[in-house]
């Protein structure tokens, strides 16, 4: 080895150390090293690639190191190389067949040196401590909650006696999990404020903080302790400025799109979800139907439940359970029968998942589902269903300790004293659910129960409860811009007649200060006049599209300067029935390149041989999670393989802007048509879509809107 590829070794190295990835791969590119002589090279173009976003090349760095190794006879060295292939694989495809089968080979060599010298033996401690913590969290997310906790007790064990410190910290948080999820909340919940002091302290590396950061997130999220995720999220945030591994900094986009969901942030919440899922698509294979579960629930949020529709149904379409999400759609699009049976069937038929903030078992992954069921089964007045589904969850809420669960156990309690006649009940639950919802700082959720209080006040014959308790509501939907919520309560207050009455007194009159038709947005009201009827509707989106293509009747506008327009030069607008693309200009390329298809077709061979082993040793259950596997597998296989074998190519930044456009538009006209028919019926008949959009009305008749 020359001292020019010795020095581009060592510039390697020394960037590795940094975490400057790119530079690393530069380096190591130049090293001309035969890595039969030094496997050290294919080690850190492990890391490298893996830190540099290129999972596929990771795991292929750490494959061949486990060859070479092993055809050198170093056991220990080849079972290293086993693990860390697990445990990649494990943190971002989901895929828990393969994890076993990389496992299984560290297991083999592990027990093919127990006779041999010392100096042959090196180092299998520390080994056999990776092993543990990757073991712990396969059966972790594979439901078997007494195999993992045996597993993160010996991690701990290993790691402490031979200094590796992610299976001790990883594997603390894993029991710390098994306690939560027991019942023992107050004691799983100081083991994991001891683990993320640790943290802070700086002692692990950078690897180390990100996994368990996330692993901490996880388990506050799943508990709903939200003041303690926003805390754990903003140091994970700090660390991700000078780190990326994996799909980990995307993970924590996803936390943070969560977050601004709660505090009422929609706009900047829905910017954060659809940017994991451009970061995430990479890594995730299975799990990638969490964050479009998120972009979902932002969307039904904000009243597009449309978009909604076609996030929930992507996930589901990555074998992701999207409920109680696309129930929820359902029933606000008023198919109540649908919606029933969608979360009735998630409820008695859990997907269970191999997901980390939500393990696949345990009372609290049901609590969000009961919730559904009992808005849903209050809206079909299915007393006995609701008063079943909030009687479990008041449960699960004693248990778990968290003021959201408890906020949420007391909204579905006033629902059901409400249904069955008991308003003055329900007025206390839902009081307390108001006031609980405030101090977690929900501002929505807070709202959605004041909308419900109002109900309650209004059936107690208190109408000037009522109505102070719905403009509190309509207040906060404004301002969190929740159009679906917005709606529905002041549907309530347009039949209040004494509610129309304060309204009109108080509220200000809309601009009449021009002639002709008016489409001006004064903050988040939009003013809109045509043919002498006057309105006032919340602001959209779409409705900000239709605003440029009012004030230039005739012209055609790319649905890219639209999205432009409103996004401050940002096109990378990721759409739902596109999710596979990499946003980028023209063509987006292959949905699977034929790198990550030949590592998904080795996979299945590993799932093959998992299966046939579950078969062997008459275990069900693993043999249904591997046949899962497979499945999941095949379709993304065939998904990507068009005609011929060739690959299907992802859609370009163009299509997937003119499929959001024109969602969002159609959305909006649908929204001015309910204030505004006629109105609604001239934007029908005028305005074009596509990749170009237009404003076309009659030339005829001289239309010159006030924007």
């Amino acid at each position: 080895m020359g001292d020019s590829s010795e020095s581009a070794l060592a510039l390697g190295r020394g960037a590795v150390d940094r975490g400057d990835w790119q530079t690393a791969l530069d380096h190591l590119a130049h090293a001309s090293v035969d890595v039969t002589d030094r496997p050290e090279v294919l080690r850190l173009q492990g890391v490298a690639r893996y830190g540099a976003g290129d999972l596929e090349g990771a795991i292929g760095a750490f494959e061949d190191l486990h060859a070479l190794h092993r055809d050198r006879g170093e056991a220990v060295d080849a079972a290293r190389a086993a693990g860390t292939v697990a445990m990649y694989l494990m943190m971002d495809t989901g895929l828990m067949a393969p994890v076993r089968a990389w496992l299984t080979r560290a297991d083999r060599l592990l027990a093919d040196v127990q006779d041999q010298p010392d100096a042959a033996r090196d180092g299998e401690g520390s080994v056999h401590a990776l092993v543990a913590m990757v073991r712990t969290y396969e059966r972790f997310l594979c439901g078997d909650r007494v195999a993992a906790g045996e597993w993160a007790t010996r991690a701990v064990e290993l790691g402490t006696a031979h200094d590796v410190a992610p299976a001790v910290a990883l594997g603390r948080v894993a029991g710390a999990r098994l306690s939560i999820l027991d019942g023992e909340v107050e004691d799983g919940l100081a083991d994991l404020d001891d683990v993320a002091a640790m943290l802070l302290t700086g002692r692990f590396d950078s690897l180390t903080t990100g996994m368990v950061w996330c692993e901490l997130i996880c388990a506050v999220r799943g508990l709903a302790l939200h003041d303690r995720a926003e805390q754990w999220t903003a140091a994970m945030e700090r660390w991700g400025r000078d780190a990326a591994f994996g799909g980990i900094n995307g993970r924590c986009r996803v936390h943070r799109a969560e977050l601004l969901r709660l505090r009422g942030s929609c706009d900047v919440a829905e910017r954060e979800a659809t940017l994991a899922c451009e970061e995430l698509r990479p890594w995730m294979r299975r799990e990638f139907g969490w964050p479009l579960t998120e972009l979902g629930t932002i969307r039904m949020r904000r009243g597009d439940l449309d978009g909604a529709q076609q996030a929930f149904e992507a996930a589901h379409a990555k074998a992701w359970d999207p409920q109680p999400g696309l129930a929820l759609v359902c029933l606000a699009r008023g198919d109540t029968a649908t919606a029933t049976a969608m979360v009735a069937n998630a409820l008695d038929q859990p997907a269970n998942l191999p997901f980390k903030e939500q393990p696949p078992f345990g009372q609290l992954g049901r609590a969000p589902l009961l919730a559904a069921q009992v808005e849903i089964a209050a809206t079909a007045d299915d007393l006995a269903t609701a008063r079943t589904a909030a009687v479990e969850l008041d449960r699960i809420a004693d248990v778990f300790t968290s003021p959201a669960l408890q906020a949420s156990a007391r909204l579905a309690a006033g629902r059901v004293a409400l249904l069955d006649g008991d308003p003055d009940v329900a007025v206390r639950d839902l009081k307390h659910a108001v006031a609980t919802w405030g101090e977690v700082g929900a501002p929505y959720e807070a709202a959605v129960a004041r909308t419900v209080l109002g109900d309650a006040h209004d059936r107690a014959g208190n109408g000037p409860c009522a109505r102070l308790e719905w403009r509190c509501a309509r207040s906060e939907f404004a301002r969190v811009g929740s159009g679906l919520w917005l709606d529905r309560v002041e549907r309530r207050l347009d039949e209040s007649a004494s509610a129309r009455s304060s309204d009109r007194a108080t509220a200000h009159e809309p601009h009449r200060d021009v002639d002709g038709p008016v489409f001006r947005c004064d903050g988040d009201v939009r003013t809109i006049t045509f043919d002498d009827d006057t309105v006032l509707v919340r602001d959209l989106k779409g409705m900000r599209y239709l605003a440029h293509l009012l004030a230039e009747p005739g012209r055609e506008f790319h649905v890219l300067d639209l999205v432009t327009a409103e996004e401050g030069g940002d096109t990378a607008e990721v759409t739902t029935d596109d999710v596979d693309a990499v946003t980028r200009g023209g063509d987006a390329g292959p949905v699977l390149d034929d790198q990550a298809r030949a590592a998904y077709r080795r996979r299945l061979a590993e799932i093959d041989r998992d299966i046939e082993e579950a078969e062997a040793m008459n275990d069900p259950e693993r043999r249904a999670l591997a046949r899962a596997d497979r499945e999941y597998l095949v379709r993304e296989l065939a998904r990507a393989t068009g005609i011929g074998g060739r690959s299907r190519r992802a859609k370009s930044t163009s299509e997937r802007a003119r499929s959001s456009v024109t969602r969002t538009l159609r959305y909006s006209i649908d929204r001015i048509s309910e204030h505004h028919p006629a109105l609604g019926d001239h934007l029908e008949q005028t305005i074009e879509t596509g990749t170009y959009c237009a404003y076309r009305p009659d030339p005829r008749v001289p239309t010159s809107w006030v924007v």
